[in-house]
C-alpha cells in the first residue's frame, strides 16, 4: 500500500518536480516537465464546455421559470374578465402575450371562425410544437452529456499508449518516473469528464421534468379559459326545428380576417 509521503513524491514527478499539484488537473506534462499538447488540449477542451454547460444550465432555468410558462398575472387578469363577459379584450390581451400560456391560447382563438373543435385543435398542435421547441433548446445538454465522457476516454486511452511507450522505450523494465505522465494524463482527462457530464446530465434531467410539467399546467388552464368560450346552444330554428351552437358574438368578430 502506497504511503502518504510515495504518493506525493509520485505526484511531484509526475508534474516535472516543480509544480503544483493542483497544476495537474490544468496542464499534462510528460516524465521530463515538457508539455504535453495533446493530453492538456482535451483537459481545456473539457474545462470549456463544462464552463458552456453551466452557463446554458443558468439560462434554461431562467428561460423556463414559471412567470413565463404559466404566468399567474395573466390567469388572473383573464378571470377577472371572464366574470365581465368581457371576450374582446381576453383575445387581444392573449395576442400581446409572448409566454407559452399566451402563445397557446392566441393560437386557439385564431381558429374561433372554424368553430370550437377547430379552436381545441390549434390549442393542442400549438402547444406540442412550443413544449417540443424548449425541450429542443435543452438537447444540447444531453449531447454534452453524452459527448464529454467519451472525449474523456480519448484522453484517457492516450495518457495509456504514453505509458506503455514508455515501458516499451526501456526495454520493458520503466522507471515509474517515466510511467508517471501517461497515467497523469489518463487520470485528468477522465476525471474531466465526469466533472462536464453528471452535472450537465443532471440540470438536462431537471429541465426536462421542469419543462413538461409546466407545458401541461399551462395546456390545462388553457383547455379550462377556452371552455368559458363553448358554445351555447340557441333556441329551435322554425325551418328545421334544430337547435344552433355557436361561439360568443365578440370571440368571432374578434378573430374575423
Amino acid at each position: 500500500m502506497l504511503s502518504t509521503e510515495m504518493f506525493c513524491s509520485f505526484v511531484a514527478n509526475a508534474s516535472g518536480g516543480s509544480h503544483s499539484f493542483a497544476e495537474a488537473f490544468f496542464v499534462s506534462r510528460r516524465s521530463d516537465g515538457s508539455i504535453e499538447y495533446l493530453g492538456s488540449g482535451v483537459t481545456w477542451l473539457l474545462l470549456a464546455m463544462s464552463v458552456g454547460a453551466i452557463g446554458m444550465m443558468i439560462y434554461m432555468f431562467l428561460a423556463n421559470r414559471k412567470p413565463s410558462v404559466v404566468p399567474s398575472v395573466l390567469i388572473e387578469e383573464i378571470e377577472k374578465r371572464i366574470k365581465k363577459k368581457d371576450f374582446r379584450s381576453i383575445v387581444e390581451l392573449t395576442s400581446e402575450d409572448q409566454t407559452y400560456l399566451g402563445k397557446i391560447l392566441h393560437a386557439a382563438f385564431r381558429e374561433a371562425k372554424f368553430g370550437f373543435p377547430a379552436m381545441m385543435r390549434a390549442l393542442e398542435q400549438t402547444a406540442d410544437e412550443l413544449a417540443t421547441a424548449r425541450l429542443r433548446r435543452i438537447e444540447m445538454l444531453n449531447v454534452v452529456g453524452q459527448v464529454s465522457p467519451m472525449i474523456g476516454l480519448f484522453g484517457t486511452v492516450y495518457g495509456m499508449i504514453l505509458a506503455f511507450g514508455a515501458i516499451v522505450a526501456s526495454g520493458g523494465s520503466a522507471d515509474p518516473v517515466a510511467l508517471a505522465g501517461g497515467i497523469g494524463t489518463a487520470l485528468t482527462t477522465t476525471f474531466w469528464g465526469l466533472v462536464v457530464a453528471i452535472p450537465a446530465l443532471s440540470g438536462y434531467a431537471v429541465l426536462r421534468n421542469k419543462i413538461d410539467e409546466l407545458t401541461v399546467e399551462a395546456t390545462i388552464v388553457a383547455e379550462d379559459v377556452l371552455n368559458h368560450f363553448r358554445p351555447r346552444k340557441t333556441a329551435p330554428t322554425k325551418t328545421n326545428g334544430v337547435a344552433q351552437s355557436e361561439l360568443p358574438k365578440e370571440v368571432l368578430e374578434t378573430t374575423a380576417t
